[in-house]
C-alpha cells in the first residue's frame, strides 16, 4: 500500500457518474421529505448507509424502491436547484474540477410543467453554480431508461440535442441508466443515434449487474464513448480487449460495486485489472445518498488496493480526458494534477 499522505481530495479530478437524485445530502432528503409530509424508510433514516444483495432482482428492487422514495420528495423548482447546487459544491469541495450530472427530467416534470423546464431548471443552476468560488463545473447528462418505452427515449434524445453544447450549464451527454437486466439494449440504438448527430458524449450503462456478453451488446448497438460501470468486461479478456481497442472509458464506482453485491470484497473491485490491461477509468460516486460515499472514497478506496499517487493521478488525469469539459478547464486541472504529483507529501 502507498505511504503517502498526499490528499486525494485536493486531487484535481472530473466526475463523471453522479446521478441527480442520489448526489443529494442524507440531512437534504430528509428535510425534503419533512417539507411535503412524506416519511422516508427507515433506511434513509437511523439505518442509513444501506448494503444490498443484487445478485436476485429482490435487492434490485429494494434499491430502487429507496431511490424512488428519495426523488418522490423532489417536489419542484427550488428542490431541484438546491440539488444541482449542493452536487456542485460537494464536489467541488473533493477536488473535482468538472462534473456531469445525469438526470431524467421525466421524473420531475410533473411538478414544474414539463419535461423541458424540468431540463431548463437543471442547466440554469448548473450554469450559475459554476460561476461560484470553490464550486465544480457542471455540465449535464440527460438519461433515459430501461425501464420506459424506447420512444421516450427518443424523445429525451431529441430534448438533449435542443440544448447540446459545451461548457457548463450545457448537456454535454445521454444516457441510459436503470436495471440493465430489462429492456433490448437494441431497442435504444435510434436515440443514441439521434444524440449522436448532435455531438453528445453517449454514456451508457452496462456490465454491472450483467457480465461481459451485455457490455458487447451495448458497445455493437450504442457504439458508447463511455461505459457507466463496465466493471464484468473482465470476466472475458476478448471483451476487455475490444473496451480497450475501442477507446471506451469506464465510470467505475466501486463503492455502489460493493453497496450493491456486485462484489463482495474491496479486493475484489476489479481496478487494478482493468487499467493494467489498457482501459481508461474515470472513479464516480454512482448515487452518494444510497451509499453513503463520495467521490474522494473512491480514490481511497484505490489506495487500500495499492494504487500508488502516481497511478492516482493518472486515474484523475483518465477522468479528465474521458470528460466532455472545455478544453481550458481541463488542460488547468491536468497541469495541476502535475503539480499535485510533483509536490512532496505532508
Amino acid at each position: 500500500m502507498s505511504e503517502s499522505t498526499r490528499s486525494t481530495t485536493t486531487l484535481p479530478k472530473a466526475h463523471l457518474h453522479l446521478h441527480f437524485t442520489g448526489s443529494m445530502r442524507i440531512d437534504t432528503v430528509r428535510e425534503m421529505s419533512r417539507a411535503s409530509g412524506l416519511r422516508l424508510p427507515s433506511s434513509l433514516e437511523a439505518d442509513w448507509p444501506v448494503t444490498f444483495e443484487t445478485r436476485d432482482e429482490r435487492g434490485w428492487f429494494r434499491f430502487q424502491s429507496l431511490y424512488d422514495a428519495a426523488r418522490s420528495c423532489v417536489r419542484g423548482e427550488a428542490d431541484m436547484r438546491r440539488i444541482v447546487r449542493e452536487a456542485a459544491l460537494d464536489d467541488g469541495a473533493e477536488g473535482s474540477r468538472w462534473l456531469e450530472l445525469q438526470v431524467d427530467p421525466t421524473s420531475y416534470a410533473p411538478f414544474v410543467g414539463g419535461i423541458t423546464p424540468a431540463l431548463e431548471i437543471v442547466l440554469d443552476e448548473a450554469a450559475a453554480v459554476s460561476r461560484e468560488p470553490g464550486a465544480a463545473q457542471v455540465g449535464v447528462i440527460v438519461a433515459a431508461s430501461r425501464m420506459r418505452h424506447e420512444l421516450e427515449s427518443r424523445t429525451l434524445a431529441r430534448l438533449a440535442a435542443r440544448y447540446a453544447g459545451e461548457g457548463a450549464g450545457a448537456v454535454v451527454g445521454f444516457g441510459l441508466s436503470n436495471d440493465e437486466r430489462r429492456g433490448e439494449t437494441e431497442r435504444f440504438g435510434p436515440a443514441f443515434a439521434i444524440a449522436r448527430r448532435a455531438g453528445l458524449a453517449l454514456v451508457p450503462h452496462a456490465g454491472e449487474l450483467l457480465g461481459p456478453e451485455a457490455v458487447e451488446r451495448t458497445l455493437s448497438a450504442l457504439r458508447p464513448d463511455r461505459l457507466g460501470h463496465g466493471v464484468r468486461s473482465v470476466e472475458d479478456p476478448r471483451t476487455l480487449d475490444r473496451v480497450v481497442a475501442d477507446g471506451v472509458a469506464l465510470e467505475v464506482c466501486p463503492g455502489s460495486n460493493l453497496s450493491l453485491g456486485v462484489f463482495d470484497e474491496i479486493e475484489d473491485v476489479p481496478l487494478r485489472r482493468l487499467v493494467d490491461a489498457g482501459a481508461t477509468v474515470a472513479l464516480g460516486a454512482d448515487d452518494p445518498l444510497i451509499f453513503g460515499s463520495r467521490l474522494v472514497a473512491q480514490y481511497e478506496v484505490a489506495r487500500l488496493l495499492e494504487f500508488t499517487d502516481a497511478e492516482l493521478a493518472e486515474l484523475a488525469r483518465g477522468s479528465l480526458r474521458a470528460s466532455r469539459a472545455p478544453a481550458e478547464v481541463r488542460a488547468e486541472a491536468l497541469r495541476d494534477v502535475d503539480t499535485w504529483l510533483a509536490a512532496a507529501p505532508a
